[in-house]
Parts: structure tokens; sequence; C-alpha cells
């Protein structure tokens, strides 16, 4: 893929320009005050020697200046074997944490170190090389593992990458709330190659250094050089400094400027060194000698701090990046020797054709010691041209000083922060039903919409159709979208939802099927076990608190009919959602057997499930975690106060207190867990949040607080409602009370827009779940109105209330 890049740097000066005025106005009263931000910074950083660590370090350093808002935890790479002890300190009172390149673990505990110290942005500095794993893909385990934003500066994009490559580019660009590259090209390669948002890609240059400009520097008398011709190229050395073209252009520039003095300044690259020694530089100096030019060549095999490196910069009288990569997006020394005012040649790569544009240095062909020759020849027998070179290049290097960039950073990153916070108003108003409405029709609901426009192509599934019915109950059979019935009276929807239950299932394979095409055709013989435990829950449900005698009868039989598949479940939440149902069933009919042997079995399920994958740590039923977790804890708590000579409240609330634990944020908001972790052993990833998990949570919690009597249950309740009003990651509102719809999760750049079936019951039930629960001075979960029921009342004067640990 071929890119055509503008012939100047001019939008990065703009961007620069814009994210540095944009906290100007308030940078005087915020450098009298605390920190406003925390900072992770993950790179390379002294005192290690490369091309990363020195910008990291010196932005760093100028942000601190610029910026003492900004509290910046450094996050240092270093080169190191798995196992490698990953705390380092670096002398900074903030206590940066080494990660150990070639150890993924380290990753995890640099994540696990981020989220304790309550970072609002996690910086990374990207280049493949740096960090392990293929294509430095090891960085993706701290990536998944953080919730704070993440912001990449990209320091190589590649048009051609490998699929490896491009592995780490898609993760990287897809999780980042801000991506930032140092030109024009690098814009528009992640754009059109790697599809990202435009709004989400600033363009901020390399820094350089502020100094005056100086057309002869005084430390050329000090190194006795006088006025000898000076060309230099600065930087770690490797094939891909091209700098055979150089050598070979010297015997040309030698035959008329023969006292002309190529100084090479830079050790050889550490990994080059590594895998092949010095043969490089080896045949340079070979390559010198057969040209007769050696002694036109001083070597300086250092690598050079900051400092020194501008000292030696500015002792030349040309800079010369005869570089043979053309896809090179950055050079640090080219944006140096341009800043203090040298007079540049390079080849056309990209960064150069951005940076010498606006005749602000020369470009000649890649490889071609000809034309480079010429171009040296020229500027030195004309030293008025060379001084316009070196002016225009000084005045071009004023909008890349590092206090310049330091505050394009600094607003970047404040900006980023500051977007997931705003003020929560949770509304507790009892959210209006047209949004449910908008979803249904005359066979059902429809599971999923585009914005909140019903989907149709994805037709309806007895999932949703299941929890809409326990919705409507819930809510007192309120008529979605025409207001309350007369009292007493069943609302038409409560039927509507139980005929699409009723037609889903097959006497064949004794079981429900659960998808639905739009076009009324069922798409399975028999739905996920999930689903049909969701349906005997739903019926469970409707058999006690449908308003009409009628339908409570219909529900009855359909759960006596239907009940036996319990029996064969093998998923722990069909089992938790049937027993669910059944709990409901036996507060209306305490002698039904078949709703008490779904809770028996189903509790002897789930407590074998515990202790076989529970531990010290894992405190859970499995050794994964999935969605609607809440539920088994709310299964079994459910259990333990219908079979209270068992041990399965303890059981419930242990684990309840557990998810909680590894669902509350470091800052004490609801994280609830993502579904990118789903099915991964052990595994609790911040994103995509669902609103499922909070609805589950709450349920969860009322019974929770009924059993241990303990108020820190309701604080866990409020936080999972408080999350649909902006309390969580992103400082987004998922919830509409006015419209009655929730959007479908919360992503790393904030809400997904479409508000599904399902989300949107999830918020209804979960608001209902509250008002019963905790706001109406009740103790029952969504559902479950008045007193305990009689099956429930002799356990609660026999049983001790249980402990829970503090909220």
């Amino acid at each position: 893929m071929r890119y055509e890049a503008d012939d100047s740097g001019a939008a990065g000066r703009l961007e620069s320009d814009r994210l540095a005025a944009a906290h100007d106005a308030g940078n005087d009263n915020e450098r009298r005050g605390a920190a406003r931000h925390r900072v992770a910074l993950v790179s390379c950083f002294r005192p290690r020697r490369c091309g990363i660590a020195t910008f990291a370090a010196d932005l760093h350093d100028h942000l601190r200046e610029q910026r003492p808002d900004i509290a910046l935890d450094i996050y240092p790479l270093e080169p190191g074997a798995p196992g490698a002890e990953p705390d380092s300190e670096r002398g900074d009172p903030s206590a940066p944490r080494a990660i150990s390149a070639d150890d993924l673990a380290s990753y995890r505990r640099a994540a696990e170190a981020i989220a304790a110290s309550k970072a609002d942005i996690v910086w990374i500095q990207h280049e493949f090389g740096i960090f392990g794993g293929p294509a430095g893909a090891h960085i993706l385990g701290l990536v998944e593992h953080v919730a704070a934003p993440l912001v990449v500066t990209f320091h190589t994009l590649l048009s051609d990458p490998t699929a490896d490559q491009r592995h780490v580019m898609d993760r990287l660009v897809a999780r980042a709330a801000r991506l930032v590259v140092m030109n024009e090209f690098g814009r528009r390669l992640l754009i059109d190659h790697y599809g990202a948002a435009p709004d989400r890609i600033a363009v901020i240059e390399h820094g350089t250094p502020d100094r005056p400009f100086r057309l002869r520097s005084p430390l050329r008398d000090q190194l006795g050089l006088g006025d000898r011709p000076i060309l230099s190229t600065f930087g770690l050395l490797g094939p891909g400094k091209g700098l055979e073209t150089a050598v070979r252009a010297l015997p040309a520039i030698a035959a008329t400027q023969p006292d002309v003095l190529y100084r090479i300044v830079g050790a050889t690259h550490p990994n080059l060194v590594a895998h092949e020694g010095e043969t490089y530089r080896d045949s340079l100096v070979a390559l010198a000698e057969r040209l007769g030019v050696a002694d036109n060549i001083a070597w300086d095999n250092r690598f050079l701090d900051p400092a020194e490196l501008v000292g030696q910069i500015e002792l030349c009288d040309i800079f010369i990046a005869p570089y043979p990569n053309l896809a090179q997006i950055s050079s640090g020394t080219l944006a140096y020797a341009i800043a203090l005012g040298r007079a540049a040649i390079a080849t056309p790569f990209v960064h150069a054709r951005e940076l010498l544009g606006e005749e602000n240095g020369l470009i000649v062909p890649p490889g071609d010691s000809d034309a480079l020759a010429e171009a040296v020849v020229t500027l030195l027998a004309v030293p008025e041209e060379r001084e316009r070179l070196q002016r225009r290049a000084y005045a071009r290097g004023r909008s890349t000083t590092w206090p310049v960039i330091a505050r394009a950073y600094g607003a970047l990153l404040s900006a980023a922060a500051d977007r997931g916070r705003s003020a929560v108003r949770i509304d507790r108003a009892r959210p209006s039903l047209a949004g449910l409405a908008a979803l249904c029709d005359d066979t059902g609901l429809l599971q999923h919409a585009i914005g909140p426009v019903p989907d149709r192509n994805h037709g309806y599934c007895s999932d949703d159709n299941a929890r809409a019915l326990i919705l409507v109950n819930t809510l007192g059979a309120e008529d979605i979208g025409k207001g309350p019935p007369a009292r007493g009276q069943t609302s038409p929807l409560a039927y509507r939802f139980a005929a699409f239950l009723q037609h889903a299932w097959n006497e064949e394979a004794g079981q429900f099927r659960n998808f639905m095409a739009y076009d009324r055709r069922w798409l399975e013989a028999s739905g996920s076990e999930d689903s049909n435990g969701r349906i005997l829950w739903a019926l469970g449900h409707c058999a006690r608190h449908a308003r009409s005698p009628d339908l409570r009868a219909w529900a009855a039989d359909w759960f006596a009919r239907s009940s036996g598949m319990a029996a064969h479940f093998q998923s722990p939440r069909a089992h938790a959602f049937a027993m669910i149902g059944a709990d409901h069933r036996l507060a209306a009919a305490p002698g039904d057997g078949a709703a008490r042997k779904i809770l028996e079995q189903g509790a002897a399920f789930l407590h074998r499930a515990w202790k076989k994958a529970s531990s010290a740590d894992w405190r859970w039923f499995e050794p994964v975690l999935a969605y609607d977790n809440a539920r088994l804890c709310e299964a079994m708590l459910r259990a333990g106060r219908t079979l209270p000579s068992l041990p399965y409240a303890e059981t419930g609330l242990s684990a309840l207190a557990w998810l909680q634990e590894k669902q509350t944020a470091p800052r004490g908001h609801f994280r609830p867990v993502g579904s990118e972790g789903f099915g991964r052993a052990h595994l609790i990833l911040p994103f995509d949040q669902q609103p499922l998990e909070a609805a589950a949570t709450i349920d969860a919690c009322a019974i929770a607080e009924q059993i241990s009597r303990e108020g820190a249950w309701r604080a866990h309740a409020e936080r999972a409602f408080g999350w649909f009003f902006g309390a969580n990651d992103r400082g987004c509102v998922l919830a509409d009370a006015v419209g009655g719809r929730c959007f479908d999760g919360l992503t790393p750049h904030g809400v997904n827009s479409n508000s599904g079936a399902e989300s949107t019951l999830a918020y209804h039930l979960a608001r209902a779940a509250m008002a019963a629960g905790f706001w109406q001075g009740g103790s029952a979960a969504a559902g479950i109105e008045g007193d305990d029921p009689p099956h429930r009342s002799e356990w609660s004067r026999t049983r001790p209330a249980m402990g829970h640990p503090a909220a």
C-alpha cells in the first residue's frame, strides 16, 4: 500500500498548538495545587540506552515541569528472562515498577500495580522491539487487564505488517482511547490501514531541545576542529542507517573539500551487537579504507546522553540522514538537527518529507551517493545557502521544542482523564416503558436493536421473552406503553410473552426452543440449557406473581410439565435459573415436589462445583467467570433459605462476597466482569461490561441482606445501580429513565450505542429490585412482595445472621 505524505508537518504543528492551548488558561492555578491526574507511563526509560528511553525520559521531565498537576508513575521496560523480579526503583519517589520484557507474568503484575495506584490514564510508548512475545504481543497482557483509559504513542507504523504485528496493532487500536502519531502520514496510516477512528488520533511531533540559534558552535575550538567542514550522522548504528551511502559519497566531497570530516556518532545498536557484534561498523571502516577516505571519518562509538547529543549536533555544518527505509515515520536525531538549526540532507523517508518540506532541508534519492555528494558540495560551497537553510530549519523547530510538546501531551492526557470524570446523578424514577414497547410486536419481544431501532434481522429469543414475562409480573402487570390496567387485571403483554414461551416448547425434544427468525421460523430444535433454565425461572415466577389466577395456573401447569428437563442440566447457570424459578414456585406452593427437587438437585450440583473449583484466592463455582454470575450466588442463597439444614447460604454469601470484591474498582465504583474475559480460566477482564451483571448483582445482594442482615449488601447494590448512571470506568450514563432504554454495554471507548432487549430489561429489572429490596424499606428481591413467605419464616426464626466482610 502506497501513501503520499504532505510536503509539510503543518497538521502536526496545528494539533500540538491546539492541544497545548486547551489547558493554558488553567495552568497557573494547577501549578499551585496538588496533582489532578495520575498517569502510568509504560516505556523504556533511563538508565536504559535506546531512543525510546531517551524520548520518554525527556518527555517525562518536561511534563513534570510544564504540568505539575499530572503525577507520572514510570513502569520501565527492562530486558530480562521470565521470572525476573518485577520491582525496580529508579530513584523516583513515585516508585516506578519495572517490567521484565520477556516475562508475560510481569505485565500482569504491572497491570495490578497500575490498578492499585488508581491511575487515571495508562500511557504506552509503543515500538515492536521493546516488548516480549511475537511482535511484542506481551504488552497486550497489560492492556487487557487495565480499566483506565489507554493512550498509545506509536514510534513505528507499518503499512505491510506481519500477521503477528497486525494482531498487536489491531488490539491496541481497538482498545486505546487516544492514539498519538508524530506526523500526518502516521495519522492517515492508522485511519486507512488499521481502521482507527479519526477523532481518536492526535498528531504530536517528536520533541526537541529549546536552544538559542548558533551558526558556529564553541565546541569546535575546544576539540581543535577550527573551521573544518563537519558532516554528521547520529544515533544507534545499524544497517537501517544507510551509512554506506554517505561513506561512498565522501571521495567526491573530499575532492572539492579535502579537509571535510564526517563524524559518525553513536554506539552500535545493542540488539545488533548481541547477534553480530561490530560486523556492520567494521564493514564501514573497511569500505572507507578501500575508498581512501578513512582520514575523513571520525568514529565516536558512544551512546550520548541528551545534553551531550545536543552539543554534538550543534558542532556540525550539515546533518546527514541517508536512511534506506522510506517508511520510517520518526527520526529523533533529524528532529533535533532541525530544531538546532542545522542544514539537513535526507532521503525521502516519511518523517524527512514532512519535516524538510517548505525548504527546511534537502531531499536526495535513497542509496544515491552521487546525489548526496552533490548536495553536500553545494551547501559547503555556498555558505549563504547553507545559512538560509539553517535559519529556516531553526524557525521550523520552534513548534517542536519540548515545552511545546509537553504542553500538548499534558492537554491530551488531562482531556482523556477528564472525559471519564462526571458528576453522577442516579435517577431513581420509575422508567418509562416506551423503550421496551418499541421492541415488541405481535409475536413477542425482538432481541436486538441498532441504536434505538429494533433490528428485525435477528428476530426473537425465548431468553428475552422469559425476562419480559418476569418484568411485567414484577411491575404489577402494568401494560407497556398503555398505562396500568384495571385492578387485578393482567397485562395483555403478559399473555403475549407467555404465548411465545408456550409456542417454544418442542414436545419431541422435551425442551424449549430459543431462537426464532423474524418470519416466525424456529431456528433450532431446542435451545441451550441456560435458555431452558431461564424459562423455568419465568414460569415459576409467573406462577406466583401473575395478577390473574388463570395465568398463574397456566404457569404452574407449564412449570410442572417442563420441570423434568432440569434433572439433566450440566450448566451451572441453567441450574441457577431453574432454582430461582423453583424457589418462586415454592413460595406459592410449598408442597410442590417438582420445584423442591429442582432446588435440591441444583443446590447439590452447585455446591459440588464450589468445592471442586474454589480455592483460597478463587472462591467460585467454576475456574471461569461468564455472564449473569451473581445468579449462581442468588440461587445458593435461596436454596439455603429454603433448605436451612444445609450450608448452601454460607456458600452463596462467600461466593457473592468474593465476586463483589472482584467487581469493585480501586476507586470504589462497580466494575462488572467484562465479557472479554468470559470463559478464560482464572481471568477477570474489565471490558466489555454488560447491564446483565449489574441487575444480577442487585437481586443477589437483596437476598444476601435478608439472610445476613448486614447493611454492606445494600452498599454493593447501590454501587451496581449507580453503574447505569455513570458511576463506572468511563463516567458514561447507560440508562435513560425518560425513554426507558439502556445501552448494550460499556466498552473501553464509552457506551455501545445499541439498546437491545436484554440490556433494557436488565435496567428495568434492576430498578424494580432496588425499589422492592432497598428503597421502600423492604427486604425482598425483585418480584417478592410483602413479608417472607410461609416456607421461609421458620428458617428466619431459627437461623442466626451470617456475617459478611465490610463493603
